[in-house]
């Protein structure tokens, strides 16, 4: 419901966020000039009442908030705090028939669907009505179609205990070590993170949309430094770290407020780690490759598809986006102490001219792999291909190196890659070195606005393009992954779909 763009992957529809082909869970409009989120946040720290009741608080019982469903006169409940959002209408990037789907009544389910990162505390703090008295009406959720790279709708915790993923330790004179049984296969790709600091140990399991967790304070002094192996055939995780002082320890530490904990991913808070701007290298004329060191003590892998989300104070407002890491280049893998975030800086953007400003050395919040994009549906596809507008290339970009490294069913991945300029392709040289090096890979340019030289695809993307460049081999199981600007990726949805492909068939990486 309340699509404030302030935080933590893509808001729902950015580039890097995964939703189900062709679904869209809002849709943006055009705002008026004047109307851009940092015209809100000076707006509302201008000191005018933007609740109508003079700066008092009140507690809202059920009956009265009712009363306060229309487009001018429009209050909505999330978890337990009212808000006037009438205020917010003309600057709401899902426009005004969003808001209205709460008005009047508990907004908080709509909400979390969205962007339950989002936060609404600091954004609407100045529309702060008052505390629910009662449990209001709830807004519905409407149910929409999966497709083979989305799972499915979020799955209750199990209900038997046994079926819970457990752990135990076990310590000799110089370590500690736990071990988490997770009581199932676990994915290769990365599912544990580990956060060690001031002596607590935050250990998240990642096991499909459930998260199991492990959160202590330790028992002794420890050092910073923490390795984790990893069984995945038979679902054990073990982390080691070295204690500070030889010695036995009676017990592991204090359990902490979610310790022992198994929920849904969606139902777990957000936590987020401080890493070190090391570098920042341009790779066109308005992008920068942004390189971040994790902290001593964080293990973290984003698995391919995976998005993260950055958070900074900007003019008092916490702020939040999303980005897909990357990796160093086309060819190398990235260290996993280590995050490649390739960014285009906005100069009249809320957030990416901060994250300009940042010089070597600066921090800059980190959340933990978020975003439901699976491989498992990619073991069987023969023909993959991926079509990405500008800045949507950040989530194609590991996905080609995997096609080429471990897809060996994928016999042909094609990138269609949109642009307006030559000189706004990002990693050319890159994909074109990697292109004449493997036949199985091919990447092919469109400019919306070339240059007189230009001798390669002209034009905006249409159906006879489509037809160019995606075959359909008798016998062969295609994916196509879709990212890029809403417009554009609802028109390739829409065309894809008129040229046969089915949902199944097809992904969209939202923006």
């Amino acid at each position: 419901m309340l699509n404030i763009p302030t935080q933590s992957f893509p808001a729902p529809r950015s580039q890097q966020r995964v939703a189900a082909s062709g679904q869209s869970r809002r849709n943006k409009v055009d705002l008026k000039p004047g109307h851009s989120l940092m015209d809100w946040i000076r707006f509302s720290k201008s000191g005018k009442d933007l609740t109508g009741l003079r700066g008092r608080l009140i507690e809202v019982t059920q009956e009265e908030m009712q009363k306060h469903n229309t487009r001018e006169d429009c209050w909505t409940c999330i978890r337990g705090m009212v808000y006037n959002v009438s205020p917010y209408m003309d600057y709401h990037p899902g426009g005004e028939e969003e808001l209205m789907k709460a008005a009047g009544i508990d907004g908080t389910d709509l909400f979390d669907q969205v962007h339950r990162w989002v936060n609404y505390e600091s954004m609407l703090k100045e529309c702060l009505v008052g505390r629910m008295a009662t449990t209001v009406i709830k807004a519905s959720i409407p149910s929409s179609p999966q497709t083979s790279f989305a799972p499915p709708m979020s799955m209750a915790a199990p209900t038997k205990k046994d079926s819970w993923p457990r752990y135990d330790w076990f310590q000799t004179e110089a370590t500690v070590h736990l071990v988490v049984y997770a009581e199932r296969k676990i994915p290769s790709s990365g599912c544990t993170i580990v956060d060690l600091e001031a002596g607590v140990l935050r250990l998240e399991v990642l096991l499909g949309k459930m998260s199991y967790m492990i959160h202590l304070r330790l028992a002794d002094e420890v050092e910073g430094n923490v390795a984790v192996h990893n069984a995945f055939q038979v679902g054990k995780i073990q982390v080691s770290i070295r204690k500070q002082a030889k010695g036995k320890w009676s017990s592991l530490g204090q359990p902490l407020e979610v310790h022992n904990t198994f929920l849904r991913k969606k139902d777990r808070a957000l936590h987020y780690r401080d890493c070190v701007l090391v570098s920042k290298t341009e790779v066109n004329h308005n992008t920068h490759m942004f390189r971040l060191q994790l902290p001593r003590g964080t293990v973290m892998h984003v698995p391919v598809g995976k998005h993260v989300y950055l958070k900074a104070l900007v003019q008092d407002t916490e702020v939040v986006r999303p980005y897909t890491p990357v990796d160093q280049n086309l060819t190398a893998a990235s260290q996993e102490s280590e995050l490649y975030l390739m960014i285009k800086v906005y100069p009249d953007g809320v957030f990416t001219p901060h994250l300009n400003s940042l010089h070597v050395g600066d921090c800059v919040s980190v959340s933990g792999p978020e975003g439901t994009f699976s491989l498992r549906p990619l073991c069987d596809v023969t023909y993959l291909y991926l079509l990405a507008a500008g800045t949507g290339f950040t989530p194609m970009a590991r996905l080609i190196q995997l096609a080429l490294q471990d897809g060996d069913t994928i016999r042909k991945t094609t990138l269609l890659f949109l642009n307006r300029r030559e000189e706004d392709i990002l990693w050319r040289c890159d994909l074109d070195e990697l292109a004449a090096r493997h036949e199985r890979f091919q990447v092919e340019y469109v400019l919306s606005n070339p240059c007189e030289s230009w001798t390669g695809r002209k034009g905006r993307l249409d159906e006879s393009m489509l037809q160019d460049v995606l075959n359909r081999p008798d016998g062969s199981k295609c994916c196509v992954c879709v990212c890029g600007p809403n417009a554009f990726t609802e028109l390739c949805i829409g065309l894809l779909k008129q040229q046969g492909f089915s949902e199944e068939e097809l992904h969209a990486f939202q923006g």
